[in-house]
Order: structure tokens, then sequence, then C-alpha cells
């Protein structure tokens, strides 16, 4: 790798890092305001609180970076045209594709660093600041419906009433169906503990069986329950989709292509989860199309707001695309990758015309 390499690399990372930590602080800001509203709720005291918060922080580095990036590298070239070291560097022989190939080097990096933040670090980090959250407010979790929880096993109709955030299941009703679609018996249990291997322990269990002409009831203190309602699935209560890990968005695609229930949105956010981190490559071309040539033409607080704008544009247009695709049924890779396409495609037409027409 060349001095100048390094060099560029250096100041370009270093900036980068300096933006991401003030959009962090910002943004762990406005979480401490968003809970203070909680504060005093049982025992969620300052520290639980602050623990949270700093939970939350995971997952915001993994959407931030690709707008770190943007701003960062923007800053970082803007100083160096500023201080006519760019000049230098473009007149001794090194070309806009060069720099360029600089450039996807560093937001190729951090692609890798925030699909790792994403897929390993964000989801478990939320889980957690989630269940905290939940035990110190002594809260449960929230449902869409009055009457809790509705998940559909294979011939099995399950309603759990309740979820602590332990995964214990409260007041839960398992209905039994045939081939025939007729209901052959209904299990009640007071509480559901997991076993692991897919196994759930029912205390206090009525069960009521229905045959041809008659019913019979039967009550046990304790019975083992076979099910692929994992603890994972129930995870997707806690977070969001789009901050679930790959791995469980893809095991809870499965178990919803088996029981034959919609998987769209879920198969969106899977898509986006893996697509999302080469929007730093986008933001990083797109910083190269913007450097000033020359010191008459800088201005590093207009270089900075063009940045905000375009990486707020991307955030706001990767959402639209996705709602949009799910309200049409569009193809989930292609709701993904448009705005990254897009994006990238315009920060290569700017960088040619840049390399075409500059002075």
């Amino acid at each position: 790798m060349s001095l100048i390499a390094r060099y560029l690399i250096g100041n370009i990372v270093r900036t980068t890092l300096f933006t991401l930590l003030a959009l962090l602080s910002l943004f762990a800001f406005f979480d401490v305001l968003g809970e203070l509203s909680a504060l005093g709720r049982h025992h969620y005291d300052w520290k639980t609180m602050l623990t949270v918060v700093a939970l939350y922080i995971p997952g915001h580095v993994y959407q931030l970076l690709p707008l770190a990036v943007l701003i960062g590298s923007l800053a970082a070239l803007t100083l160096l045209a500023a201080s006519s070291e760019y000049a230098v560097i473009r007149t001794s022989g090194v070309s806009a594709r060069y720099i360029s190939l600089i450039l996807l080097m560093v937001g190729t990096g951090f692609a890798v660093v925030t699909f790792l933040m994403g897929e390993f670090v964000a989801p478990k980090a939320e889980q957690e600041a989630e269940r905290l959250y939940l035990q110190a407010t002594r809260s449960v979790v929230a449902q869409d419906f009055r009457s809790g929880l509705w998940v559909k096993d294979d011939n099995h109709f399950i309603n759990v009433k309740t979820m602590l955030p332990d995964n214990t299941l409260l007041n839960v009703r398992i209905y039994q169906y045939d081939q025939d679609y007729r209901l052959t018996a209904i299990q009640e249990a007071n509480r559901g503990l997991y076993q692991g291997e897919d196994k759930w322990l029912l205390q206090e269990v009525r069960t009521t069986y229905f045959g041809s002409d008659s019913t019979r009831i039967e009550h046990q203190a304790e019975r083992i329950w076979q099910s692929v309602l994992r603890p994972e699935i129930l995870d997707v209560l806690l977070v969001v989709p789009e901050k679930m890990s790959a791995m469980n968005l893809f095991s809870y695609i499965e178990h919803l292509k088996n029981n034959k229930q919609k998987t769209s949105r879920y198969e969106i956010a899977l898509w986006g989860k893996l697509f999302y981190p080469l929007a730093c490559l986008s933001m990083a071309i797109i910083a190269v199309g913007f450097t000033p040539a020359n010191q008459r033409q800088v201005s590093l607080g207009y270089r900075l707001f063009i940045g905000i704008v375009i990486g707020l544009s991307f955030h706001f247009l990767n959402r639209l695309i996705g709602h949009l695709g799910l309200l049409y049924q569009w193809q989930p890779i292609l709701i993904t990758l448009m705005p990254t396409v897009l994006f990238l495609t315009g920060g290569i037409a700017l960088l040619f015309y840049r390399e075409r027409y500059s002075v």
C-alpha cells in the first residue's frame, strides 16, 4: 500500500469515527429523553435506564455507519482540499479512480463492521435492553390482540395471554384440530416453562377432549409439550424484524412458511439485513464525487449539509420503498437493493462527470 493510500485511509477513518461518535452522542441523548417518562416506575432507576440506553448503542452504530462514512469522507476530503493537499495529490498523478478505490476499501471495511454489528451484536443488545426494561418496570410483552399472542403450529393453534421477559408463558391455550379441521382437544395451562430441545413444561394443565358424541376432561399438575414454538421465535415479539439477526429472521421465515403464513415483511427485513452494509460503499463513492477539485471550491459547512441531506434521503427512501414493497407485494430482494443501487449509480455518474469536466 502506497504512502498516499495510507495517508488518505488514516484521515478518512479518523474523521468517520469522530462523526460516528458525534452522531451516537446525539442519539443517546434522545434515548435518555425518551426513557425519562419511565424513570421511577418500580425498579427502573437511573442505573437501569443508562444501561438500557447503552444497550441501544450497537443498534445505532448499525444504522448510522453509512451516514458516518458519507459525512466523514466528505469532511476528510474537503479538509484536504482546503489545505491544498488534495490538489497536490491529484496533480502528482493520482487519479480520481485510484482515490475511489481507496474509498471503496474504507467503505468495504466499514461494511464488514456494519454487517457484524447488525448480525451478532445489535440484535442481542436490543433484546437484552427490552428484557431489562420489562423486568425493571414489571411489564409484559405487548401483544397485537387483547386475547394475547396467537401462533399456528401445524394442526395446533396456540394462544398465550401473557409472555414474561424470561420467555415464561402465562395462561396458555392449545387448540388441536384433526386433518378435517375439527376441534379435537383444548389444553389450558397456567404456566409454560421452556426445557430445551423444543420441549415446554406446562403446569396446572386442564385438557378437554372432544369425541364424536361426548367430551372428557383431564387434570394434570405438569405435562411436557413438544412444539416448534421456541424462545428464538418468541424473541420476535421483543424487537421489530429490522433489528433481528439474519439467522433468527431465516428461522422465523421457515416457521411461517411451514405454517402457510405470510412472510413478506420478514423477507424484506432479511434481505435488508444482508444488503444494508453495501450502503457504506455507495456513500464512499458519493463522497468522492462531491469532493471539491481545488481550494476555491471548498466550503466545509456546505459539504456537510449535502452529506446529511443525502444520508437522510437514503434512509427515508429505503424505508419508503420497503413500505411500498410490502403494500404492493414487490420482490423483497429488489426492494432492498433498489436504494443502494440508485445511490451507487448516482455516485459513479457524479464521479465521472467531475472527472471529465473539472478544471
